[in-house]
């Protein structure tokens, strides 16, 4: 069995593009029926704003592997001074059960959700051909700050104009020697002229409540950012990975669906947005606004995808 931490993961390195067709593959799973993945239950004691979430699932075609992930999600650990997600991953052979690998590292579930971000963008600019794109970051912690990695690495000329807010201030060292990024004062600076606006908080009330630029795309990753009133903006243009998953939890999916009747038929799933094209539509009919609530196919897909590339390099620990 190998095992792997945030070193080994590090020295793999990152190729976006590559795990960004993991997703895609994992999607094609997803309308294919070729996966299993029961509703994740969501683990809580003494302090409720805190949870431990279980995610297992199985892919089929090209992956053929089983697993789960073991998330903790402590959103007061910020003011402690450790991070806020603890995660662990175990791959197993979908033809004997045996245990393949054990990740133990946040780091792979950031670039799991950055990796799905990526997604979204990659079938949004297919149809849009962002040019010279003016991008907003809210929230730059580890979400953040690899979702600056990835839309660097995705407009590799340098052309985005990125402005970054957060609450606690943007650390200026991890911007320095970037021209085309800025931090700002306000989420309103970072919001108000952007083409592509990505939560990245951990904000548990909703305070987004100012329309989009025209047909922009808002990459919701956070999920609790934006009033109920704002579906107004999004009519049409709504992407959600899994009705089932989203529309709970206080998401702001559940908002719209309680206060203003949000019904999984004014959505589009993520398989849509794949095999169908269904941003095709939604380009110049208003703004798009994607919603992951985070899939455990997708983890099963890059945990694999390490471990795969683990025992080519000869990276991590044989246990």
């Amino acid at each position: 069995m190998k095992y792997l931490d945030s070193v080994s993961i590090k020295e793999i390195g990152l190729n976006w593009e590559s795990l960004t067709q993991a997703m895609d593959d994992a999607v094609t799973c997803l309308v294919d029926d070729q996966f299993s993945q029961p509703i994740k239950p969501f683990l809580r004691f003494k302090n409720l704003t805190n949870r431990i979430i279980a995610m297992p699932a199985y892919l089929g075609n090209q992956f053929d592997v089983a697993g789960i992930k073991w998330i903790a999600s402590f959103p007061d650990n910020i003011h402690k001074g450790i991070p806020r997600a603890h995660s662990v991953s175990i791959l197993n052979s979908a033809d004997t059960g045996e245990p393949l690998c054990i990740i133990n590292s946040a780091l792979v579930s950031v670039i799991r959700t950055v990796a799905v971000t990526r997604l979204c963008l990659k079938y949004y600019d297919k149809h849009k051909k962002l040019t010279n794109p003016k991008v907003g970051i809210t929230g730059f912690g580890p979400i953040g700050q690899y979702h600056l990695k990835m839309i660097q690495d995705f407009f590799k000329d340098g052309s985005a104009e990125i402005s970054i807010f957060d609450l606690k201030g943007v650390d200026q060292s991890l911007i320095e020697g970037q021209s085309n990024v800025r931090a700002v004062s306000s989420w309103e600076e970072a919001y108000t002229d952007a083409d592509v606006f990505i939560t990245c908080t951990v904000s548990d009330a909703p305070y987004i409540n100012k329309a989009p630029k025209k047909n922009s795309l808002h990459l919701n990753i956070s999920l609790r950012d934006y009033t109920a009133e704002m579906l107004q903006y999004f009519k049409g243009g709504m992407i959600v990975d899994s009705w089932e998953e989203i529309c709970r939890e206080n998401t702001d999916i559940e908002r719209m669906h309680l206060h203003f009747g949000l019904q999984k038929e004014d959505t589009s799933s993520i398989g849509e947005m794949t095999t169908e094209d269904c941003i095709s539509k939604m380009v110049n009919n208003g703004s798009v606004m994607f919603n992951p609530m985070g899939m455990a196919i997708f983890d099963i897909a890059i945990t694999q995808r390490f471990y795969n590339s683990a025992m080519e390099m000869g990276k991590g620990v044989d246990l």
